[in-house]
């Protein structure tokens, strides 16, 4: 059976893909970017902090990867026309796109469903899905010029069982394995796109420590470690695997809570 976090990429797995990560500027986000370029993928960086997404572009550079592309995108503002520019700049420049990794989210707060603040609800429910969606929908024509193409979306373990207090990130994390399981159905047998969900597990990230502030970040693994199982559902390695969700790491080697790691 396919297990993505078992794989062990080639150095040119990615060669000659372009591939588009959201939340390219930290955390998971540049660790799966930096891992991409290393396998020879040409890699669009979106995000909000320019300067974040600028430092990731130079380090690819230094890396003698293929060169990136920078596309400044805030998920929570965008309208209608930022994301067919975004689009329409992805066309210009390459034609088609090979793979989009959703991984920028908001984690909001923990707290009970009777007391959450709603506009906070709407906002987490807004970056985490909506947005997500509709930056699928404005790429999905890009996506399906490939000839292998994949959606995957960052899951998280409260989004798959519900915990107290996750409020509106649970929720969201749940939405999003619903929208994938909806469009890998709806693209199965008429499209090369294939859709899947990834959860990364525990990581050492501003939102895990956002999360569980007194936890000791050096008993969590870096996001670099666990970039393996990215690589194999957004390259060719996990052709003709669509409508499932993964997890990056095994259930004992995650350990207690793996919420809250994508930033």
């Amino acid at each position: 059976m396919f297990e993505p976090r078992d794989h062990d990429p080639a150095p040119d797995e990615l060669a000659g893909r372009v591939i588009a990560i959201s939340g390219a500027g930290s955390g998971l986000g540049r660790a799966v970017a930096l891992a991409c370029a290393r396998c020879q993928a040409r890699v669009i960086l979106i995000g909000r902090n320019v300067a974040r997404l600028e430092a990731v572009h130079a380090e690819i550079a230094a890396s003698g990867g293929p060169e990136a592309t920078i596309a400044p995108l805030d998920l929570e503002r965008a309208l209608a026309q930022d994301y067919d520019q975004l689009a329409d700049a992805v066309l210009e420049r390459y034609g088609r796109l090979d793979g989009l990794l959703h991984n920028a989210a908001l984690l909001g707060s923990l707290t009970p469903i009777e007391h959450y603040d709603v506009p906070t609800w709407c906002r987490v429910l807004h970056v985490n899905v909506t947005a997500a969606f509709a930056l699928t929908q404005v790429l999905l024509p890009l996506l399906r010029k490939s000839a292998d193409a994949a959606v995957l979306f960052t899951a998280s373990s409260v989004g798959r069982r519900g915990r107290a207090y996750w409020g509106a990130y649970a929720v969201s994390k749940f939405a999003l394995e619903g929208l994938a399981q909806v469009l890998s159905d709806e693209l199965e047998g008429i499209t090369a796109v294939r859709v899947n969900t990834l959860n990364p597990g525990r990581a050492r990230t501003a939102m895990r420590r956002q999360a569980y502030p007194a936890e000791d970040p050096d008993t969590l693994p870096l996001p670099e470690t666990l970039t393996r199982a990215y690589i194999a559902l957004l390259g060719p390695a996990s052709r003709g695997v669509s409508g499932r969700a993964f997890d990056a790491q095994p259930a004992a080697a995650a350990g207690g809570s793996s919420a809250a790691s994508s930033s």
